[in-house]
């Protein structure tokens, strides 16, 4: 049985905790020899009931508990904590996270804890759990954790096992840190980024791809901070192309010179993604929230991507920054719709715990939920009824244009003038008739839009019903909606028009977008 079991609830099972296998990877080079053997692995989903994760914590008898917190799975993990210190009080509880790096005399998940470290937690918790087996015991509740110099870091890529190359995202970091300051972000806090030995790192890739790795995440906050390394790493994957391989990056905007662009020009549909955080086109928001951006740079940057690369683009917007308008936000989000990513991340504000976000709070009566995920209610430009109605907006998004499903139907949707506003009266539409923001079927959602673009919008029904038939032949999807049934009538489905290659079916659909609804319209039409 292991004295030592590392745990978190991860959202779902595809993710795999990269924080845990760093504490595992690290438990002998700074806790002493024979404390990695004495230590085992367990992460569990959100969705399992807190009684099932507490009996399979228990039955491994330990006498260390090390849990991941963060914001998504505090709430679950807090009912964790406080039936495992009811059954056994006697184990140490341990946390560490984001979640619990700051305030943590305000959150009852540390009050019932043993022991918090905050902050890195690669050499502080090793350090933790041998005082804590063989003494002498901490003193302190609560533990800075310590920041050491990357090289003394050994690098957790040998704890993926083969179950999770084969079937979960592997999360890899090739630096830490960033150094820019946007006032949402936890990165604000750091003074620069760190970057790991690019040769040392270089090899642990190679030595995951040839135990069969295929789905690369990095969760680096500026990959092409350092164009040399960047260079480097996409030469990597692209000298091991295969039909499966998938590759992740975070990139600044406005940053993408030309030795990049030849090398991102050369990946084949479907085997990279960009996440392009953009946040808001507004010039006094972003000084606001010191956020430097060049915003015609990066224009032109995300322009390059979508119409030179075969990269697929997730390109992420914030609504509720401090001083931001409904108007201005709409015209920074019409701005990002002529651009034509392949998806816009429409989030939220969170007041991440410890971000310098706060500072506005007064001067611009910003007002969040107190529970978890710390969304913005309403502030001095957003009112609460308007930002429910911006919540509701975000999640059909989600549902109609980031799916995949409708690039046809969303055409017709979006467009004469505002994207934004014919989306927004869609989506109030869309609340006043269903009154739901979730549980839509496939079928229920394309009779929806084709009664809104019809009724509603008074656009011609022959124009509407070609517009969705296409799509849904192209999704592959094999129901009947009612608007559609006389039409889908004349042919026999064939099988969906997807890139698929590593398991992202959404990003398949957009791929298959690219491909052409006509292309998919026309093999149906031959299979019948």
């Amino acid at each position: 049985m292991p004295r030592i079991v590392l745990a978190t609830l991860n959202a779902k099972y595809i993710h795999a905790s990269l924080g845990l296998r760093y504490l595992l990877a690290n438990m002998d080079r700074h806790g002493g020899s024979g404390l990695r053997a004495q230590t085992q692995l367990r992460e569990f989903v959100i969705q399992q009931r807190p009684t099932q994760i507490v009996e399979e914590l228990l039955a491994l008898e330990p006498e260390v508990i090390g849990l991941g917190i963060y914001i998504w799975n505090v709430v679950e993990t807090t009912q964790v904590v406080r039936l495992l210190k009811t059954l056994r009080p006697g184990i140490k509880v341990v946390l560490g996270g984001p979640e619990v790096s700051f305030e943590t005399g305000e959150q009852e998940i540390c009050r019932l804890a043993d022991h918090v470290v905050t902050g890195w937690g690669d050499v502080s918790f090793p350090k933790l759990c041998r005082a804590l087996l063989d003494g002498p015991q901490p003193l302190m509740k609560v533990i800075a954790g310590e920041q050491p110099a990357l090289e003394a870091l050994a690098l957790p890529y040998a704890e993926y096992t083969d179950q999770d190359l084969a079937k979960r995202l592997l999360y890899v970091e090739a630096s830490r840190g960033c150094p820019f300051k946007c006032e949402f972000c936890l990165s604000s806090l750091d003074k620069t980024a760190w970057a790991f030995d690019l040769d040392v790192f270089m090899a642990e890739m190679e030595l995951l791809y040839k135990r069969g790795a295929r789905n690369f995440k990095f969760v680096d906050r500026t990959f092409n901070l350092k164009v040399e390394n960047s260079v480097r790493i996409l030469q990597f994957f692209l000298d091991r192309m295969a039909p499966d391989l998938f590759v992740h990056f975070e990139v600044v905007p406005d940053s993408l010179p030309n030795r990049l662009k030849a090398l991102i020009a050369q990946f084949p549909a479907g085997s990279l993604q960009f996440e392009v955080g953009i946040q808001s086109f507004n010039p006094e928001v972003q000084q606001r929230i010191s956020r430097k951006q060049d915003n015609t740079k990066t224009a032109d940057n995300l322009r390059w991507l979508v119409n030179e690369s075969q990269a697929h683009v997730h390109a992420d917007l914030i609504f509720g920054l401090p001083g931001e308008t409904l108007e201005s936000f709409a015209a920074g989000f019409d701005r990002l719709y002529e651009l034509a990513p392949h998806e816009i991340q429409f989030g939220i504000l969170k007041r991440l715990r410890g971000t310098p976000i706060t500072r506005h709070t007064g001067e611009y009566a910003m007002a969040y939920d107190p529970q978890t995920p710390y969304t913005i209610l309403q502030n001095s430009t957003i009112d609460f009824v308007t930002m429910q109605r911006i919540n509701r907006f975000a999640r059909y998004w989600e549902m109609v244009a980031n799916s995949g499903r409708f690039a046809q139907g969303l055409k017709l949707l979006l467009a004469p003038g505002s994207a934004f506003g014919n989306f927004l009266q869609f989506s109030d539409w869309l609340w006043l008739t269903t009154g739901k923001t979730h549980e839509f079927a496939l079928e229920k959602l394309v009779d929806l839009l084709c009664e809104h673009l019809t009724a509603v919008r008074g656009l011609a029904d022959r124009d509407v019903r070609d517009a969705l038939l296409a799509d849904y032949v192209a999704s592959g999807a094999r129901g009947r909606p009612h608007c559609l049934a006389e039409l889908l009538g004349e042919i026999r489905l064939a099988a969906p028009v997807r890139a698929g290659k590593h398991g992202a079916d959404r990003q398949g659909r957009h791929v298959s977008q690219q491909m052409g609804h006509r292309e998919a319209i026309q093999k149906a039409a031959a299979a019948a």
